[in-house]
């Protein structure tokens, strides 16, 4: 069986075949992102084509993450692609004209007048640090205080709260308007600094909503993380650029606060970047690796994320099995380790329902699962907030919807029919448990739902023997 903690794989080259995808899949992925920072559309139509078919072909729900590019910016071509930077020497930064070992254009024409003498600019994630020494008109001179290798295309990064560049560029529109064509499940949105920037972005959905997820790897963002949840549908932890931005010693402590800070506002959250980074290139992890894998679980995370490991890597399926094979050994033996939940302040009538199901789950241990009906999932978001000591299956009649708490952990999605009554959706959700073989006769589960059914407020709760009459 698949652990609670979901698993996120992003498709690229390594990954772009439907045997590939069936393999992902078998292997635990249950969302699939497509970064939209590489390729055209036609390949990121092509990605999201492949996911859809093998749903299909598989029977279960799949999401698509589209990750945005956001206000990434970045070096223009360079001659030849790799060069190599020297302690001491000058580097010019301006916004055209081709790249060598002296100087490069960057992506964002108007970076000069957002930097100022003494900032500080890292290259290729921090593998190259440069110090800005003087700003002439467009140009930046910098001088290079620490060395390194730097290619066409690699990152710039800049004192974030004072980049200029809009929270939703003209290629996240671009991109965001496609995938939305597509149909796609998740929007994460890159490089947030404050809950006006995910605003921003519901407003350019128009009327064409889809969740949220909110990248977490800025130092604006850290500073503002209670406002950014409260605006947001989910989170991301980008250790990647978090870690160039700001000091590496302080992003596992960072790490564990803005997973209790999403557990306490209920929003499911992903850990990203760098969790199997060995795998591009060797068939088994590094201890480390694994320890990096396995203290994200225990930490509450909601997924963890590969990124590389599966778009382009040389051992992708073997990449998402030994993150599920990590995360199934600390889900079962790790509950001494575990971070605890967030405190009790449940003051809505559905958040209360979902909490004293959990603890009707942990005080009795023969319950095998909680089965839920939900129209839109909110019921199962807030069962898997709890974190219960066993399985959630939501009865879900909407495919949209099914897809929608693939991030969830512990969350599986079952398809359903409209019932009529409240009598019918408990003998459904019955029916559904044993034909799916998730629960047998004569065990005992505990259901939630609106009653009568239909209703929008879940406020019903009842333990239920398998295959005994609905009375």
């Amino acid at each position: 069986m698949n652990p609670r903690t979901k698993l996120v794989s992003t498709l690229g080259p390594a990954s772009s075949s439907p045997e590939m995808v069936a393999g992902l899949i078998e292997a635990g992925t249950s969302v699939f992102r497509i970064n939209l920072s590489h390729g055209s559309p036609e390949d990121h139509a092509r990605s999201f084509d492949l996911v859809r078919d093998a749903e299909r072909e598989s029977g279960r729900s799949l999401a698509v993450l589209a990750d945005l590019p956001g206000p990434k910016v970045r070096l223009g071509t360079l001659q030849p692609d790799r060069v190599q930077l020297q302690p001491g020497q000058p580097f010019l930064l301006r916004p055209e004209g081709p790249g060598d070992e002296r100087g490069a254009s960057t992506t964002y024409p108007g970076l000069a007048g957002d930097l100022r003498v003494g900032d500080r600019v890292l290259l290729a994630d921090g593998a190259v640090e440069l110090v800005v020494v003087s700003v002439d008109g467009a140009a930046i001179t910098t001088e290079c205080v620490r060395g390194g290798s730097v290619g066409s295309r690699q990152g710039v990064n800049v004192p974030a709260e004072r980049l200029g560049l809009p929270a939703v560029t003209d290629r996240d529109r671009e991109g965001l308007a496609s995938m939305l064509d597509l149909g796609v499940d998740l929007i994460g949105q890159s490089f947030v600094r404050d809950p006006e920037d995910v605003d921003e972005l519901r407003a350019a959905m128009g009327d064409r909503q889809a969740p949220i997820v909110a990248k977490i790897e800025t130092k604006p963002a850290v500073d503002a993380i209670e406002a950014i949840l409260e605006a947001s549908d989910g989170l991301m932890v980008a250790r990647g650029d978090l870690g160039v931005e700001l000091p590496m010693e302080q992003i596992p402590l960072l790490q564990k606060d803005l997973l209790r800070a999403a557990r306490e506002a209920g929003r499911p959250v992903i850990v990203a970047t760098q969790m199997l980074e060995s795998m591009i290139r060797a068939p088994r992890p590094t201890r480390a690796e694994a320890s990096d894998v396995a203290n994200a679980v225990l930490d509450g995370a909601d997924a963890i994320m590969l990124s590389g490991e599966t778009a382009i890597g040389e051992f992708p399926f073997e990449a998402a099995f030994a993150a599920t094979k990590i995360a199934r050994e600390a889900e079962t033996r790790g509950d001494d380790y575990r971070a605890p939940g967030p405190r009790c302040r449940h003051t809505g009538e559905a958040a209360a329902v979902a909490h004293a199901a959990a603890s009707i789950v942990q005080e009795h241990g023969e319950i095998a699962a909680i089965a839920c009906y939900t129209e839109t999932g909110r019921t199962a978001r807030l069962l898997s907030a709890e974190r219960p000591g066993c399985p959630i299956y939501a009865f879900i009649p909407d495919a949209a919807a099914r897809r929608s708490v693939a991030l969830l952990w512990g969350v599986a999605a079952v398809p359903a029919r409209m019932p009529a009554d409240t009598d019918d959706m408990i003998a459904m959700m019955d029916q559904g448990l044993r034909d799916a073989k998730l629960a047998v006769a004569g065990s005992s589960v505990v259901m939630a739902a609106s009653s009568p059914a239909g209703r929008t407020t879940t406020n019903m709760l009842k333990v239920h023997e398998v295959g005994s009459p609905v009375r």
